[in-house]
């Protein structure tokens, strides 16, 4: 279930982002040691090397299938939701355990390659033309926002990496407001309540913000700022916040939820990830 009115919503263009965020990961991997390149990452079982890895594979299916119409090799159709997470992830395993065989130098040249050619590919791009967001449901959503959440994906990981080697993240309100704001549209997937119920969403910190889930008639609908009567709220920091809607936050401590429990419970089980 999506957002009945996220067609008009004006499109929020994160290309120009994109192009930064592979500029500074290029920058901290040139800074990378050999034993920086080896260290254990968030991601289980996956180096920062790994990681690294997995992010050109992202960027090298994208470019195939997006921009030269390559399907082989894709994952097939899957009949349950859990059965299309178990081959996404076997997938994802088997490009990062053939990768192993690419040197640091190698990752980082072909990066530089991949970044340029899906800036490209991006800039071409209709932003209001329809596309696919898996975590936001099966229906049609605009390209922007499919392009919003490749930008947060290679966000994360770098994020991932950074914290690996213990540099600072790219977190300011540019970059981490843009990730917030792309996330927050997994919201509108929880389950719906009676027309009218006003939720309210506010993260604090860098990148924050306030947003107030209205219940509509077959969905709900999603806006920026505050609402005038809540039902349930639910505030945190920016910094739980990206790690809540990725699955990676273990200390829900920092969460405060007020109103009916029941509503506000359900928000924090909002995902923007394919988990």
């Amino acid at each position: 279930m999506r957002p009945v009115r996220l067609s008009e919503v004006p499109p929020r263009d994160v290309r120009p982002l994109l192009v930064e965020e592979r500029a500074a990961l290029l920058d901290l991997l040139g800074g990378l040691d050999a034993t920086d390149w080896d260290r254990p990452s968030p991601c289980p079982g996956w180096s920062v090397q790994d990681v690294v890895a997995h992010v050109l594979g992202e960027d090298l299916g994208l470019l195939a299938r997006g921009r030269d119409e390559h399907t082989r090799g894709e994952i097939p159709p899957q009949s349950t939701y859990r059965g299309l997470v178990d081959a996404l992830n076997a997938s994802n395993q088997q490009w990062v355990a053939a990768a192993r065989r690419l040197s640091p130098r190698q990752l980082r040249t072909l990066l530089a390659t991949s970044g340029e050619e899906l800036a490209a590919h991006f800039a071409a791009a209709d932003l209001t033309a329809p596309a696919s967001v898996a975590w936001m449901g099966p229906e049609p959503v605009p390209a922007w926002l499919d392009i919003a959440r490749h930008y947060t994906e290679r966000w994360v990981h770098q994020q991932q990496v950074r914290a690996a080697v213990g540099r600072p993240g790219l977190d300011g309100d540019r970059h981490l407001g843009a990730v917030l704001r792309t996330f927050v549209w997994a919201l509108a997937t929880v389950p719906p309540a009676p027309p009218g119920t006003e939720v309210g969403f506010s993260v604090t910190g860098p990148g924050g913000g306030d947003w107030t889930l209205r219940a509509g008639p077959v969905s709900w609908d999603l806006e920026e700022g505050a609402p005038r009567v809540s039902t349930a709220t639910v505030s945190l920091p920016s910094d739980a916040a990206w790690r809540l809607f990725t699955d990676a936050l273990r200390d829900e401590s920092s969460i405060a939820m007020s109103g009916d429990p029941e509503l506000a419970g359900r928000l924090v089980q909002a995902r923007a990830i394919i988990v």
